[in-house]
């Protein structure tokens, strides 16, 4: 059986908690957006990180797919059969995807970029919903063949979300920099969990016994 691990976040009163304020986003932005639709936020789980250097450049945030290509339980490399870690959220809800944003370098970067980036990582995740990533042709399969095509169409998505009126609440505080949230709500908190791990799974141990 493969290793599993659970969220066990519980928010601290008072402050801002950044990933309920995200993941209240992304469900409204997968609600409206058809484009968006496959996507169960109750199976995403949204965590942050914490930038490691006060510099722009660098992850803003990351998918991590918690399934193999065409969502495979396991795959082999050099020889060995992997499984990946699975973590199930705090009502025991097995996780599809983890969403990580890095603050406070998201934050820094202009309203329109944060939501190009919130899109981007979103788009990323399989049509068939599966633990996958989408998929597209050539060597560079989790990306188009340009950056620049790739995050204008992520910008029609945002501005097409945008004209549809979602309530302004929602996505307020992206107009904000990490100062300038500080200065609204007072501490910044958000889930937090270690990257899962790729686990060997070993042919002659008995698949009933978990380590």
């Amino acid at each position: 059986m493969r290793s599993r691990r659970k969220s066990t976040y519980q928010p601290p009163p008072g402050g801002f908690d950044f990933t309920a304020a995200m993941e209240r986003l992304c469900r409204d932005v997968t609600r409206r957006l058809p484009e968006l639709r496959h996507i169960d936020i109750d199976q995403v789980l949204v965590t942050v990180s914490q930038s490691r250097k006060p510099v722009l450049h660098g992850l803003y945030a990351a998918l991590t797919p918690m399934k193999f290509e065409d969502g495979a339980e396991t795959a082999v490399y050099h020889g060995q059969q992997y499984g990946v870690e699975t973590v199930v959220d705090e009502n025991r809800r097995e996780m599809m995807y983890l969403l990580t944003f890095y603050l406070p370098r998201f934050m820094e970067v202009d309203f329109l970029e944060k939501l190009v980036t919130i899109f981007h990582e979103l788009w990323h995740i399989s049509p068939d919903f599966n633990g996958d990533l989408r998929r597209h042709s050539g060597r560079c399969y989790a990306h188009t063949h340009s950056q620049k095509e790739y995050d204008d169409e992520m910008a029609a998505l945002a501005r097409k979300w945008l004209a549809l009126q979602p309530p302004e609440m929602l996505y307020q505080f992206l107009k904000l920099d990490f100062a300038q949230m500080q200065f609204a709500y007072g501490e910044i908190f958000g889930r937090r969990i270690r990257r899962p791990k790729l686990l060997p799974i070993n042919p002659s141990v008995n698949s009933s016994k978990c380590k």
